[in-house]
């Protein structure tokens, strides 16, 4: 089937979890995953995120996919935001480091950075996510979410990516706390800042693929 949704990564593990969380809404339950595609499918050339906030950079991704493809593009930009560092990471989450997309490099050098913040107050921090969609035909709709915790001194879990091991969401699924890492796809989903951010534009995507 020809591909009708295009999603602006190139990380496989994120392209699962966008999935997962569009068909678990009502209006996306019948959608066929081999429908919706990552930007390498068509080779897409990432544009430059140049923007101030996760909503601009969102839409810059999006904009770029939806004129080069062709079909409706649907982008995120999300990142880590700590209270006691005056929200950074924040847009730099990916290349914290120096090195986008480079995880462990990115949790090691924010683990030093806290290192002497001991105390679970100055420990608190959010994951923020802009999800937009754009149209061929030039609509666009931006949609956020955030998920509220603190974080830890040491990685915990295998699950997730980023700075998952490291971060205890405040809605924990069950009694056991347990980092982002350690939580099951669906449990994360159910609570994550890209989950809610893209449950609300799922109608909108939903608009769009009729």
């Amino acid at each position: 089937m020809d591909p009708r949704l295009v999603l602006a990564t190139h990380n496989p593990a994120k392209v699962a979890e966008l999935i997962d969380i569009l068909r678990a809404d009502p209006t996306l339950t019948d959608l066929d995953p081999t429908t919706v595609v990552r930007a390498a499918h068509y080779g897409a050339t990432p544009p430059v995120e140049d923007g101030s906030t996760f909503a601009e950079n969102a839409l810059i991704k999006a904009r770029s996919l939806a004129k080069e493809t062709g079909i409706p593009a649907v982008a995120d930009d999300s990142g880590l935001c700590v209270d006691i560092m005056g929200g950074a990471p924040g847009i730099f989450s990916a290349r914290w480091s120096g090195h986008h997309g480079d995880d462990p490099a990115n949790l090691r050098l924010l683990i030093g950075q806290l290192a002497e913040h001991l105390d679970l107050g100055q420990r608190r921090a959010k994951f923020v996510c802009a999800a937009a969609l754009v149209t061929p035909d030039g609509q666009e709709t931006v949609c956020e979410g955030e998920m509220l915790g603190y974080l830890v001194t040491e990685p915990r879990g295998i699950g997730g990516f980023g700075y998952d091991p490291i971060f205890v969401p405040d809605d924990q699924p069950t009694d056991t706390v347990r980092t982002s890492a350690e939580l099951s796809p669906k449990e994360k989903n159910a609570i994550s800042h890209r989950g809610k951010a893209l449950r609300k534009l799922a109608p909108a995507i939903s608009a769009a693929l009729i």
